[in-house]
């Protein structure tokens, strides 16, 4: 093994650089060389052996062919691949023309997927088992596959992978250049730690209650979103793309916009039905606090989150590639940029539109990107959230947002949506299926992080 003599130096013989294979300084890091001894240690096979075929990665078929793109198998990449789940929101699905493309890496149930390119190290070794749900499913160039043998349990590994001490060996494994970047073969070298069956099959029982928790979630939020949209009408309506329509040139002038999407007759359509309510904006009813940009500069490796689009979605804060902020920092903008219990923080730019209900304290800064909606009035911000979050939301902000590169809604425009007022016992009703949608899925956040931690206890008792 490599002498360590100080904190940040480390000593490697030219007889032990891995066969000459790795001479990069950063693959010999002190806590990288501690922690591939301990679990050697500990008693560990290489992924190699676990596999019932090579690891491998998929591809993207071309992006010019039409015919490729469009069907109904899912298309996965590494915005879709979080701790241990698959997100639904694909931006692609394939056709079973393009499927054939990239056969080989076509998914199965219970196979393991992770991330293995991207531009930072938060995004290697994201890791999720492939449920039945997904499928048909297919993978692109910046997520591996792995297909594992009976010696070991796909829930284990998957566990595995996204504990510290999985994601910190693929991130020794791994290569920064432009980007980080792990090879199917240096996947194939991770060291697993293999416990017996019994601890695997408690680690297996815990991820199953985990996703029924989660389903169960999905279900009450999809329940509430459906009654939304039937109470509304929106379903009655024709939200096709026009290619062809008429707009009179007074419109235009009145709407400061002369780019066509602007102007598609789905969005008047929207409007009108949205008007047979009794309805307010989001002016009406909220005090719009925008964040602040303080500049990569002052980011911290620990501290204070600095709470980013990148972190906000309609369920929960989260810590995607999350930055952090100083006490000194944190300390100067609490007072005006800090986000507080009961407020709605909103998305405005480059992906706008995501809503999510502070239901609990978060300490942290907000940046420019975000708007904290803080309510003038007693509102059901339950139901607020789930409209914006909605088609009813989601088709004002895409019409305002359109006609630019990168999307951005402006808070003149934020406050000009229509937010449609159902009658109580309706609100009430999405009130509770939302609440019922936030507990489930906190408790199914719990039992992953429980299979984790005993994971990871596991692993530095070094023994059972």
């Amino acid at each position: 093994m490599p002498d360590i003599i100080a904190d940040n130096i480390s000593i490697v013989h030219s007889d032990k650089l891995e066969m000459s294979t790795r001479i990069d300084a950063e693959h010999y890091r002190k806590e990288y060389i501690a922690l591939r001894k301990h679990i050697d240690d500990i008693g560990s096979v290489p992924l190699k052996g676990l596999i019932s075929s090579r690891v491998i990665t998929g591809h993207t078929p071309s992006m010019k062919n039409p015919k490729y793109y469009g069907g109904d198998i899912n298309f996965i990449k590494t915005d879709n691949l979080r701790d241990n789940q698959i997100v639904k929101d694909f931006n692609h699905s394939l056709t079973e023309l393009g499927n054939k493309q990239i056969q080989r890496s076509t998914l199965k149930e219970k196979d393991v997927i992770v991330t293995i390119i991207g531009a930072s190290f938060d995004i290697i070794g994201r890791a999720s088992l492939v449920p039945k749900k997904i499928l048909p499913a297919n993978i692109n160039q910046n997520i591996a596959l792995i297909r594992v043998n009976e010696n070991v349990v796909s829930e284990y590994l998957t566990v595995y992978l996204n504990t510290k001490h999985g994601r910190k060996y693929l991130h020794c494994l791994s290569r920064q250049t432009e980007q980080v970047n792990l090879s199917c073969r240096e996947v194939e070298l991770l060291k697993v730690p293999l416990f017996t069956k019994e601890f695997q099959f408690k680690i297996k029982s815990l991820i199953e209650s985990s996703n029924k928790f989660l389903e169960q979630s999905n279900s009450c939020y999809h329940h509430a979103e459906n009654l939304l949209i039937d109470e509304v009408g929106v379903s009655n309506i024709a939200l096709s793309h026009d290619p062809c329509y008429e707009v009179n040139s007074a419109d235009t002038i009145s709407a400061c916009r002369i780019d066509a999407e602007y102007y598609q007759p789905k969005y008047e359509g929207l409007i009108d039905t949205i008007k047979k309510h009794p309805f307010k904006t989001i002016g009406d009813m909220f005090r719009l606090v925008k964040g602040i940009e303080p500049g990569s500069s002052v980011y911290c490796e620990e501290g204070k989150p600095f709470i980013r689009v990148s972190n906000l979605n309609k369920f929960e804060i989260n810590n995607n590639n999350q930055q952090y902020l100083s006490e000194e920092t944190y300390s100067a903008l609490e007072s005006q940029y800090q986000p507080l219990k009961g407020e709605i923080l909103l998305s405005k730019d480059a992906t706008p539109g995501i809503t999510y209900h502070l239901k609990e304290q978060t300490d942290g800064i907000i940046s420019g990107g975000i708007m904290r909606l803080q309510a003038l009035s007693n509102i059901n911000k339950e139901y607020v959230c789930l409209v914006i979050n909605s088609l009813v939301g989601q088709s004002q902000m895409e019409r305002d947002s359109g006609g630019s590169v990168i999307s951005h809604w402006k808070p003149a425009q934020i406050k000009n949506t229509l937010i449609p007022f159902l009658s109580p016992k309706v609100q009430e009703e999405i009130e509770h299926l939302c609440t019922e949608s936030f507990f489930a899925r906190r408790l199914a956040k719990k039992l992953l992080e429980e299979a984790k931690r005993k994971v990871e206890e596991m692993i530095e008792k070094g023994r059972e």
